[in-house]
């Protein structure tokens, strides 16, 4: 795998955030936040592998099966394959916090996974997210994190917020931008 890698949460970077304690369990609500599939484009333009990491306990919750899930996930693949863009792997969580799992953020076990629980040097890296987990997550396994304010965190809670990223921008086409031009 090489170094220029993005790893994206999806549910508030990729699609519309359902609300805290709601899921996106139907095909039909996941709908993609403007310039999300032109930002993966040009994230892969510039010579970007993207892996999206997500917590999604309502499998385990009993709210939508895998195999729903993955309706869902085909549906976000070929929205941005449709735009030109790729995503490299897709990587998801279906515990719930008490279930106590590797893998669920902010624990790092899904970083792990998509690198193939290989040595990795995450440092050359970026998360992409919209929450505390993802930021705490991110800079757990040492990537460079970047926060953004196009689902879950507003940017009235950034006062407040713990742990800092190391960039705040409005949504993953500013994200995208930054990092291209901060990688070139």
């Amino acid at each position: 795998m090489r170094e220029r890698v993005v790893f994206l949460d999806r549910d508030g970077v990729i699609n519309r955030f359902p609300g805290i304690g709601n899921y996106v369990t139907r095909r039909e609500d996941f709908r993609f936040l403007p310039r999300v599939r032109e930002a993966v484009r040009l994230l892969n333009d510039a010579g970007f592998e993207l892996k999206v990491l997500s917590n999604q306990g309502c499998v385990s919750h009993g709210l939508l099966t895998k195999k729903e899930l993955e309706v869902i996930t085909r549906k976000m693949l070929a929205g941005i394959e449709k735009k030109g863009g790729r995503i490299k792997g897709v990587h998801y969580c279906p515990h719930r916090t008490a279930d106590h799992c590797r893998c669920k953020k902010p624990e790092t076990g899904l970083f792990k996974k998509a690198v193939g629980w290989r040595k990795f040097d995450f440092s050359k890296t970026y998360f992409v997210g919209d929450s505390r987990e993802d930021v705490e997550a991110g800079r757990r396994i040492g990537c460079r994190t970047l926060l953004v304010l196009s689902g879950r965190t507003k940017k009235k809670d950034l006062a407040v917020f713990q742990p800092k990223p190391d960039l705040v921008k409005k949504d993953l086409w500013e994200a995208a931008k930054w990092i291209i031009q901060e990688k070139s």
